[in-house]
């Protein structure tokens, strides 16, 4: 069995490093290439809007035919993005293309990934494996961009072309360690749109959900568009913003290790107002930005505030979803998507109309999304205690 998660870990790994990895570089392919910037948005939403669309298909897939099969194929389709990405960088559609095979195949692999640790778990150490999947994807999220810069100051092609080939190793390695696992009832719950998704929103868990989407938003707003606009302040390269989200990554992986063991039961909403006040201040500083130092400063700041918000979110929606984990997973999982579908896309359309003033608004909403969180208390329609 611990083959098994390590094996669904690395999966998950690689899934949301192969979304990370081109950030630093997508924005130097766009220029290069003489572009419109509205592309770097339009090129991360399309492949969120793949995955989005298509996973509950690839859900339903994985119950009828296996979990194993439907990882192979995956493996197999994600990798193909990346060798189509690196062929034809000069060309727009094809660009787009390859996103659309990424995002389409990631949907698989989620699905499947996800159907699969429900399969080989009960519902006492679920949780605890859901956890390492979450931790997965916060690191390929994390180590995605500074690896896409490192490797991308050497060629442009080169992530793309070395994610692919790990990804065929990984396949190969899949097909001789994983078996079929033997499905339970419940595992279909655990689909991307999950039956009973609609009975939570009647409850104050909802409020959670909305909140969810806001921190995914700003997330994505600051993937979509910190290079560009480094760009134009501090002439940043793909290496150096590397580094940066290098070192934005640790600061990720410092809260989750160390932080977030502080919040005690019942503290959560507390920690997660002055989360959102991290997040809007790093935001707040990034406009000033006069060298790479201060860009690490800022970035970093709202590193820690997002990286809080989301992981004490998680746990405390778990904690209101009544029992249904699994459609309290998927639902979150369907706004985060909704948040990378809708924000590069609008975060990338107001810098090529405001620039800095771009981060000012997504401070704003920052501190708006708190109220969320105050109507979530004030609320007494919980499932927490049924």
């Amino acid at each position: 069995m611990k083959k098994a998660i390590l094996l669904l870990m690395s999966v998950q790994f690689f899934v949301y490093l192969g979304f990370g990895i081109i950030i630093p570089i997508l924005p130097e392919v766009i220029l290069q290439q003489g572009f419109s910037e509205i592309h770097v948005g339009g090129l991360l939403t399309i492949y969120a809007l793949a995955s989005f669309f298509t996973a509950p298909l690839w859900g339903a897939l994985s119950d009828r035919t296996g979990r194993k099969k439907l990882i192979l194929i995956g493996l197999l389709g994600f990798s193909s993005s990346f060798f189509l990405f690196a062929l034809f960088m000069d060309n727009l559609p094809m660009l787009y293309a390859s996103r659309i095979v990424g995002g389409f195949f990631s949907g698989a692999l989620y699905t499947a990934v996800t159907g699969f640790v429900a399969d080989m778990t009960d519902e006492e150490n679920r949780n605890t494996y859901m956890g390492l999947m979450g931790m997965s994807i916060g690191l390929g999220f994390i180590f995605g961009p500074a690896i896409g810069g490192v490797l991308g100051d050497v060629s442009l092609r080169l992530p793309y072309i070395s994610s692919g080939i790990l990804i065929i190793l990984l396949l190969v390695y899949a097909s001789i360690i994983l078996k079929e696992p033997e499905k339970r009832g419940d595992a279909t719950k655990r689909a991307i749109l999950p039956r009973g998704g609609s009975t939570l929103w009647q409850y104050r868990v909802r409020y959670l959900f909305l909140f969810s989407f806001s921190v995914t938003f700003l997330l994505a707003g600051i993937e979509a568009t910190f290079q560009l606009f480094q760009i134009d302040k501090i002439q940043i390269t793909p290496l150096q913003l590397g580094y940066l989200f290098m070192v934005s990554g640790f600061v990720d992986a410092a809260i989750q290790g160390g932080v977030v063991r502080r919040v005690k039961n019942g503290t959560e909403t507390k920690w997660l107002i002055g989360a959102q006040l991290v997040t809007a201040l790093g935001l707040l500083l990034l406009p000033f930005t006069s060298s790479l130092i201060y860009a690490g400063v800022a970035l970093s700041v709202f590193t820690a505030g997002n990286a809080l918000a989301r992981t004490v979110l998680v746990s405390l929606t778990t904690k209101e979803s009544g029992g249904k984990y699994g459609t309290a997973a998927g639902m979150t999982y369907s706004m985060d998507n909704m948040g990378r579908i809708i924000g590069p896309l609008f975060f990338t359309w107001v810098f090529t109309k405001e620039a800095g003033n771009m981060y000012f608004l997504s401070a704003i909403l920052a501190v708006l999304s708190i109220a969320l969180i105050f109507a979530f208390k004030t609320s007494n329609k919980s499932l927490r205690h049924s």
